[in-house]
Parts: C-alpha cells; sequence; structure tokens
C-alpha cells in the first residue's frame, strides 16, 4: 500500500510539474508574440505609438478573451488533454506566423493605404488577425491550470498564486529575451519558431511523449532561412538591427535608407554629386548666417550620413560630430552612403540628448534631425533640450531643427519654433520644401539686412540655395505655453497631421514624413 501511495504522489507531482511547466511556458509565448509583433509590423507600418497602442491593446484585449474562454471552458470540461490540444494549436500558429504576416500585410497595405488612417487602420487588422487568435488561446491557459491545479479549496489561493507567478515569470523571460538576445541574433523568424517550439514541448507534458514530435516538427522550421521581410524594386540589402528594421535600395545608380515602414527616405547617395535635392540640402545654407568660419558641427541624427557627405565637400574645414543611436545604420551608412568621405566626420553610437548632456564640446552649429517615424522625439522638443543646446553653443552659434509640416498645416513647427524662441533671442524659420520646414535658432540676435549679407557669401554652389533661405525666411514668435520635459504634445500633433493629410489626400506617401540625414 504504501509503494501504491508513493507511486500515485509521485504521479501528481509530475502531473502538477507539467501543468506548471505548460503555464511557464504559455507566459513566454504571450509576450514573445507581442515583442515579435512590433518587428513583423515596422517594415509595412512603423514603430509609432499608433502601432504600439495597437498591439499592446489587442494582446491584452486578446488575454482577457482568453481567460474568460478558459475559465468557462476549464469549468466544462477539465481535461489536461484538451488544455494541451489548445496550447498546442497555439504553437502551430505562432510557427506559422512569420510565414504568412508577408503576404497577408502585403494584402492589407495594398487594400488600406487609401484609407484616411492607413497606418492605424492597417496595424490594427494585421494585429488582429496575426496575433490575437493566438494570445487568446495561450491566455485560455492560466484560468484553465488553477481548474486542474486546485484539489484542495483549502489551497486554492496558493495554487492560483503559484500559478499566476509562473505565468508572469515567464511573461518576463518572453519580453526580455526576444528583445535583447533572439531577435538581434537569430532575427524576429527564428524567435517566433523557438517560442513555438517551447509551447508546444510544453503541450506535450500534457498531451503524452509522443506528442513530443509534434515540437521536434515545430523545431525543424528553424532550419529555413529567412526571406526578404519586405520585398521592394532594387532591394540590395535588408537587416533588422536591435532598433529597427533597415533596408537600402538603389534605383537607377542612386542609394535609399528606408527603415521601418519604408515611406521616409532617411539617407541619399548619388555617385556623381553629394546635393540631393532633397531635405538634406536645407542645412548646407546655414554655416553662413554665423558670420565666421564653421569650425565645429554637431549633427543629432546622422543616420547614414549625406548631410556629412556633403558638408565634407562644401565646408571641409568643420570638424563634424555625427551622433546615431543605432550603430548598424552607421555601419550600413559606411558600406552604402559615402559616410567615411569626409575624414573630418567622427561618428557617435549614443541617443542625441544624452549625448549633448554628457559632451564637454561646444558648437557653431547643431543640427537636429532624429526622427523615428514618423515622430521628433518630444525630449529633442522641449525647452530643456533647446536650453542645453545653447550652453553647448560657442558664441554666435546656430542651432536648425528639420520639422515635419503638411500644406495648410504646420502646427508641429509653430510648437518647435515658438518652444525654441523661449531659449534663443532670434528664430526664424524656412518652408524649404512642401513637407519639411528649417527652424534655426541663433544665439546672438542680428538684423535681417546682415544676415542677408552674410548668406550672400555662401559656396557658389550653394548661393541659390542660400538665397532662397535668405528671401523666405520668417520671423518665429515665443509661444506663450511652450513645450517642457513635462508636457510636449509632438506625437499628438503629428498623428492628427498624419490623419488630415491621408483623409484629405487619399492616403500617405513617401513625401510626407520628415527625412534623417
Amino acid at each position: 500500500m504504501a509503494e501504491v501511495a508513493e507511486r500515485a504522489a509521485l504521479g501528481e507531482r509530475r502531473s502538477s510539474a507539467a501543468l506548471f511547466g505548460l503555464v511557464f511556458t504559455a507566459g513566454i509565448g504571450a509576450m514573445a508574440t507581442e515583442i515579435s509583433a512590433s518587428r513583423l509590423l515596422a517594415p509595412y507600418y512603423g514603430s509609432s505609438t499608433a502601432v504600439w497602442a495597437n498591439i499592446i491593446g489587442l494582446v491584452l484585449a486578446s488575454l482577457s478573451l482568453g481567460y474568460w474562454l478558459g475559465g468557462r471552458l476549464a469549468d466544462r470540461r477539465p481535461s489536461r488533454r484538451l488544455l494541451g490540444a489548445l496550447v498546442l494549436t497555439a504553437a502551430v500558429g505562432i510557427a506559422a506566423t512569420p510565414f504568412v504576416a508577408r503576404p497577408f500585410l502585403d494584402l492589407v497595405v495594398g487594400g488600406v493605404d487609401g484609407a484616411s488612417a492607413g497606418v492605424v487602420v492597417g496595424s490594427f487588422f494585421g494585429s488582429l488577425v496575426l496575433f490575437a487568435p493566438t494570445v487568446t488561446l495561450l491566455g485560455m491557459v492560466t484560468p484553465f491550470a488553477i481548474r486542474l491545479g486546485i484539489e484542495d479549496v483549502s489551497t486554492a489561493g496558493s495554487t492560483a498564486g503559484r500559478i499566476f507567478a509562473l505565468s508572469t515569470a515567464g511573461s518576463l523571460l518572453g519580453t526580455f529575451l526576444p528583445a535583447l538576445v533572439t531577435i538581434p541574433l537569430l532575427g524576429t523568424q527564428r524567435t517566433l519558431i523557438g517560442a513555438a517550439v517551447l509551447i508546444a514541448a510544453g503541450a506535450s507534458l500534457l498531451l503524452g511523449p509522443r506528442w513530443v514530435a509534434a515540437a521536434g516538427a515545430l523545431a525543424a522550421l528553424l532550419a529555413i532561412p529567412p526571406g526578404t521581410v519586405k520585398a521592394v524594386p532594387g532591394l540590395i540589402f535588408e537587416e533588422e538591427s536591435p532598433y529597427q528594421y533597415i533596408q537600402v535600395v538603389e534605383r537607377d545608380g542612386v542609394r535609399f535608407l528606408y527603415m521601418n515602414e519604408g515611406i521616409a527616405k532617411h539617407s541619399i547617395w548619388r555617385p556623381d554629386t553629394v546635393l540631393t535635392g532633397g531635405e538634406w540640402d536645407m542645412f548646407l545654407a546655414v554655416p553662413p548666417l554665423v558670420g565666421r568660419p564653421v569650425r565645429r558641427i554637431a549633427i543629432l541624427g546622422n543616420a547614414g550620413g549625406t548631410t556629412a557627405r556633403a558638408f565634407g565637400v562644401f565646408y571641409p574645414e568643420a570638424q563634424i560630430d555625427g551622433v546615431e543611436l543605432d550603430p548598424e545604420v552607421t555601419a550600413v551608412g559606411r558600406r552604402f552612403f559615402g559616410l567615411g568621405d569626409n575624414p573630418r566626420l567622427r561618428v557617435f553610437t549614443a541617443d542625441a540628448r544624452p549625448f549633448l548632456r554628457s559632451t564637454r564640446a561646444r558648437y557653431d552649429l547643431i543640427f537636429v534631425d532624429a526622427y523615428r517615424q514618423p515622430y521628433v522625439p518630444f525630449y529633442l522638443a522641449t525647452r530643456e533640450f533647446f536650453r542645453l543646446a545653447r550652453e553647448h553653443l560657442r558664441p554666435g552659434g546656430a542651432i536648425a531643427l528639420n520639422v515635419a509640416t503638411v500644406p495648410g498645416d504646420v502646427r508641429l513647427a509653430q510648437g518647435i519654433s515658438g518652444t525654441l524662441a523661449a531659449e534663443f533671442p532670434q528664430v526664424v524659420t524656412w518652408q524649404a520644401l512642401r513637407f519639411n520646414q528649417l527652424v534655426i535658432g541663433l544665439s546672438a540676435p542680428t538684423r535681417t539686412a546682415v544676415l542677408a549679407r552674410r548668406l550672400a557669401r555662401a559656396p557658389d554652389r550653394l548661393s541659390a540655395l542660400a538665397g532662397l533661405l535668405g528671401r523666405q525666411m520668417r520671423p518665429a514668435a515665443r509661444s506663450s505655453t511652450p513645450w517642457t520635459d513635462d508636457r510636449a504634445p509632438v506625437e499628438w500633433i503629428t498623428d492628427r497631421m498624419i490623419v488630415k493629410y491621408a483623409a484629405e489626400n487619399g492616403g500617405l506617401d513617401e513625401h510626407l514624413l520628415p527625412t534623417a540625414p
């Protein structure tokens, strides 16, 4: 009898361990799916707050639905095999996601981009179809496991607490491991397949040893090499960095750097000239405004180095500190965009504001073009940042920012220029292009006639550009409510700007969003 009781107790412990293991792996899978969802959607819709809101909101809604369905089903059919089958189904769905995502998102993009808010609507339906079903299945695990794990009401609290703790621990691992390790090293496809294998292995503990073969079959998918994430004509390079999805496209001998949603061009390279005819050229007209030779420049948001390369030609005496957050973008710049063509350029891998706060350097010019499309980072548009920038300017120095506008809507530019005017004695704006306004803050107030004479001394090939700046620049007034680190509604204004423009023009186009140098 004692031996039988011991075997029964051992069986119960193994059964409990299998149940707890399933809860842990399901927690890993739910969060790994959420983190990977952003990577799958980014090439199509970017990684804006609207996209993240859709992902997080739908994941939470799916988990809530799963909790409710799981609890009801567990009361009706408290079967370990049923729970194992549900989880195995989720594992198969997760493993299939990276293979069906591309054709599905291509279809959604084609059908939704003509709507008034393609990014918002498209990312919502993409998340709903690709991720909500599997997350709902995984959400069913916790209440189901609590129902199966409670054998004595007197220990119900400790059993439920243990299950919630294991689920949360798995969720933590599923959050940090993909974001910090597997996605950078292995990619999104293999991260999702690996999560599916873990979940299937957990399900096999309830279904029986023969079901381990299902986990093995999913593991075989790891051998499939990832294909092109988002095929476009002229694609010559693509990569997923820890920060974003990167593409290099070449058309007619001209190279373009795209990141995430692939709408905005972040850098451009032409084999025969450093002039682009685009937003990057705006900054080349600024140096004469300081009224002396420019010796040191900071570019906050260096990207592939388009602007720095041009400065090497037109202002070769200037030393440039190019600040770029993503080292993979810098590597792409060196390989495809001539980033190394300017020997006086030093690249720093850092976020813009922490870099400026930590350096002791003082600059003649600070250029700010550090976008995480489609948003200006709010902390680069506040009084505190502009005060920091002014402290790092030499006497008479200037700061210049590329700010997005749309025809008839310059609220973002007005907010930034008005805030800049709260810290700089003179601010002027230049609507250089339909969708790009250059906002310039001068640390020493100077009469317009003097600025015009200084611009007349621009390099010969830039004289027409400098002349446009001189004729078209307008003074900016100080805002009565300048933006601060506590309140800077950059995202809110940008979202309204994009939605309004898309609604009035039938969708987004590649000229809407600002680019980085």
